[in-house]
């Protein structure tokens, strides 16, 4: 793990034990694990969504963004902090804590829309397993008095 990312494990673990995971030459952060953060370019994003969003955006917070294929940028819901937030864990801590809610969302959001097929499997695959042994019962002999 480089010093930034480590810098930046440092800054959310007010919230929680913080892991991180590779992915696509950028580094995933995890606090309970909910993905709330992405380390690329030496550069801190948090997760966003629609309830916090507009923070970011008025204190001037700039987007993830990544090339397509075709020379497009895509754009994802995930935004630097301020600038301020990365000298101090008390300054971080609200922003962290608005990404850590948007993952929370996310996920809550991910378990409610996966209704009936969730419950399908789980029933399938529980439905495939042998029963629990049970265990044998105790042969009893009457006395006869």
């Amino acid at each position: 793990m480089d010093a930034f990312t480590e810098l930046c494990v440092e800054m959310l673990s007010p919230l929680g034990p913080v892991r991180t995971r590779a992915m696509f030459g950028a580094q995933g952060l995890y606090v309970d694990g909910l993905f709330m953060a992405i380390v690329d370019d030496g550069q801190l994003f948090l997760k966003a969504d629609d309830s916090t969003r507009e923070r970011f955006v008025a204190a001037g917070c700039a987007p993830f963004t990544y090339p397509t294929k075709d020379g497009e940028r895509t754009v994802m819901s995930y935004f630097r902090p301020p600038e301020e937030a990365l000298e101090s864990p008390p300054l971080m801590l609200p922003w962290a804590r608005l990404a850590l809610e948007a993952a929370l969302r996310a996920a809550n959001a991910k378990v409610k829309n996966s209704g009936p097929a969730v419950a399908k499997r789980a029933v399938k695959s529980t439905a495939n397993k042998p029963a629990a042994k049970q265990p044998a019962a105790k042969k009893t002999t009457a006395r006869r008095g």
